[in-house]
């Protein structure tokens, strides 16, 4: 019963986080995080990334300055967005202050050894879904897909609407 608790605090929690945001329209990964970088007043760099069979498809490295948000670019633009919203969705969730500090910065330091270690304050690399934080990552990273969609959907069915009026009233002018 508890986990069915549990499981219904963590929706209604990513559920109401994804009805505060603003979405840009059209709907854009990259533009989405600048929103949330200049919300946050914190910057959030992109850095892309080939990938690599022994590292995440993504990640994100919190400095004393910013967060970055790396993720691999070599891939569908779908996946690329959703990698992207699953990292943003860490920032978003609180995420990023978190962590063991010594793997995460040997997993930066792998993935991004231009970076000075002693900027590293911690670095989150994912590959077990299992994890409450990746849970709730990946939740939030899909209900901004799904609100999205909804959206397009409606705009879509109203122009829809909008065009066969158009038509029918085209037929009674002419």
């Amino acid at each position: 019963m508890s986990n069915d608790r549990s499981q219904t605090e963590l929706w209604d929690r990513c559920q109401s986080t994804v009805e505060q945001l603003d979405l840009p329209d059209p709907f854009d990964a990259e533009v989405f995080i600048g929103v949330l970088a200049r919300e946050r007043g914190r910057p959030i760099g992109l850095l892309p990334t080939t990938a690599r069979p022994d590292a995440p498809c993504g990640l994100v490295i919190t400095t004393r300055n910013a967060d970055w948000i790396v993720y691999c670019s070599d891939t569908n633009g779908l996946h690329r967005q959703h990698i992207l919203l699953h990292e943003a969705a860490h920032i978003l969730c609180g995420h990023t202050e978190r962590g063991d500090d010594d793997m995460m910065a040997a997993a930066a330091r792998r993935l991004m050894p231009h970076l000075p270690a002693e900027l590293v304050r911690s670095v989150l690399g994912r590959t077990v879904y299992s994890e409450p934080d990746e849970r709730e990552a990946e939740l939030v990273a899909s209900l901004i897909l799904q609100r999205v969609a909804r959206r397009d959907r409606h705009r879509s069915r109203t122009t829809d609407r909008a065009s066969t009026l158009d038509a029918l009233f085209a037929v009674f002018e002419g």
